[in-house]
């Protein structure tokens, strides 16, 4: 690397680590050796700027996907870029060469697509591997917070719930953590190399009409 690429680099990753859900997925995967890992979106390289520093470390490899252009962003041997919807299957699965320490998604923020790309990849991870899903948190965008933005609360509201629905199909086979900090991360360990079963609706009992009744006319006051 030329001195002002490398400059650049420490500079973003830096920034990158200052952020405490960046700083979540690092304190997960900073110690496995020979790392393999797939990244779905790229933008700034903030999470590529993590994930190259830790293959330079523990002589690993990285594969970005994003429908943008950033090839030139970086310049290390380790990594590959790839110009790619991350749902081009067959394409992206050419380049997959051994099976994966990690899969990252924050591509296209969207409740089902998440849901698609996770249970495709999920076949390729390595028992023990991490999937880390961005954007899952909606409480810097509800009204009167510092981001507020009506349409990413909903979205990553939604987002949350299907990352619980799956969970709750799956959770003898996945182990589940969140960090809720910035825009928030969710973190999903495999434990079986068993295929996922397909998520369900959670049924609230809170919502039952029976528990509506009771709440509205027959709750008691606490007895001072």
């Amino acid at each position: 690397m030329q001195k002002n690429i490398i400059l650049d680099f420490n500079k973003l990753l830096k920034k990158a680590l200052s952020f405490s859900n960046y700083r979540f997925v690092y304190e997960k995967i900073k110690k496995i050796k020979k790392v393999n890992i797939l990244e779905f979106g790229v933008r700034e390289g903030l999470s590529t700027s993590i994930f190259l520093s830790l293959c330079d470390k523990n002589f690993g490899k990285l594969t970005s996907v994003d429908v943008d252009d950033y090839k030139k962003l970086f310049k290390n041997v380790r990594w590959t870029f790839l110009k790619s919807r991350d749902d081009n299957f067959h394409f992206i699965k050419k380049n997959i060469k051994d099976k994966l320490d990690i899969i990252y998604i924050d591509s296209y923020h969207e409740p089902e697509h998440i849901k698609k790309i996770l249970y495709y990849y999920f076949k390729f991870l390595k028992k023990d591997g991490y999937i880390f899903i961005d954007d899952i948190s909606w409480l810097p965008y509800i009204k009167n917070s510092y981001r507020e933005n009506s349409w990413n609360e909903i979205t990553n509201r939604r987002t949350f719930i299907k990352i619980i629905e799956i969970y709750n199909q799956n959770f003898k086979n996945l182990n589940l953590e969140f960090c809720f900090d910035n825009s928030g991360m969710a973190m999903f360990k495999k434990k079986k190399n068993t295929k996922l079963k397909d998520p369900k609706k959670i049924f609230n009992s809170e919502l039952k009409f029976k528990n509506i009744l009771s709440r509205t006319f027959f709750n008691r006051k606490p007895i001072n």
